[in-house]
């Protein structure tokens, strides 16, 4: 394959994507960046309240809306509502779109949430929650196309980790394991999958514009000097967290990653850790 086949536009054209969490936030954005660039998707979302978390998780519409986005850019979508702790849910939600799309090619393992607290203030219901959906889910999700791939003998596993998966941020101790697991478990799929044909990588964003994030809890958590923060009141504290100065990063940034990872631009590239994160990794 020559450079000028890599690089050409429709980068994962006729490609099906496998979505966690496309509801809304970086996982519509993932749905449509690669939608953008050929691929149709399956997108599923849980679509319902999370016990341990202060903001408001996707809805059906959320979803329906993320689908309605992706016909509009003239590609296919199915969509299911699955619970990334619930197996059989996750390989219903994929052996539907299998059936309706023909195959898959990638998967997204995008699915979270975060939660906040001292390490010794946080619940065991909480901390169960957050490496259920955070750890437990990203591989439930990853387990169930892997079959597909070893099948075809391709493709493209994309884990969605975070920052916190290469540091540790205070206040986050659940959400700090759960995200270091996704980095050895990406490890152990790409060592264990390459002889396969089979990549592995996970991403690492800074702060993202998205819901999980921008809400009162994380405001109040930033500027607990104010009574009543709001999102402009912690742009000086979130850019001080960054090397390059900026609060955080656009979904679509990390969508970018996403792409490059799915494509065949990156065709050798596993088991990496690609930061998207500002220089938050490297910050002195």
């Amino acid at each position: 394959m020559s450079s000028t086949e890599i690089t050409r536009p429709g980068r994962v054209e006729g490609k099906v994507a496998f979505i966690s969490g496309a509801g809304r936030g970086q996982g519509r954005s993932h749905a449509l960046r690669l939608a953008q660039e050929g691929a149709d998707i399956i997108a599923f979302d849980i679509c319902a309240p999370v016990d341990s978390v202060s903001y408001a998780m996707s809805s059906k519409a959320d979803l329906e809306e993320t689908a309605r986005l992706v016909e509009q850019l003239d590609r296919r979508v199915v969509t299911a509502q699955a619970d990334v702790r619930n197996a059989a849910e996750v390989e219903a939600a994929l052996r539907q779109g299998v059936d309706e799309l023909g195959h898959v090619d990638i998967v997204v393992a995008n699915a979270g949430i975060a939660s906040y607290a001292p390490v010794d203030e946080i619940s065991e219901a909480a901390w169960k929650e957050m490496l259920d959906i955070n750890l437990t889910g990203v591989w439930q999700t990853v387990k169930a196309a892997i079959p597909y791939f070893k099948a075809q003998g391709s493709g493209s596993i994309v884990i969605i980790s975070s920052g916190a998966g290469l540091i540790a941020p205070q206040n986050l101790a659940h959400y700090v394991s759960a995200k270091h697991g996704t980095v050895g478990l990406m490890r152990a799929l790409s060592n264990e999958l390459a002889p396969l044909g089979i990549r592995a990588n996970s991403i690492h964003p800074t702060q993202v514009d998205t819901p999980m994030i921008m809400h009162d809890e994380i405001y109040k958590m930033f500027r607990p000097d104010l009574e009543h923060p709001t999102k402009e009141d912690i742009v000086e504290v979130s850019t001080a967290m960054n090397s390059l100065p900026v609060p955080w990063v656009e979904p679509v940034d990390v969508s970018n990653a996403v792409l490059f990872l799915a494509s065949d631009e990156a065709r050798y590239v596993t088991g990496a850790t690609l930061p998207v994160d500002a220089g938050i990794c490297i910050k002195v």
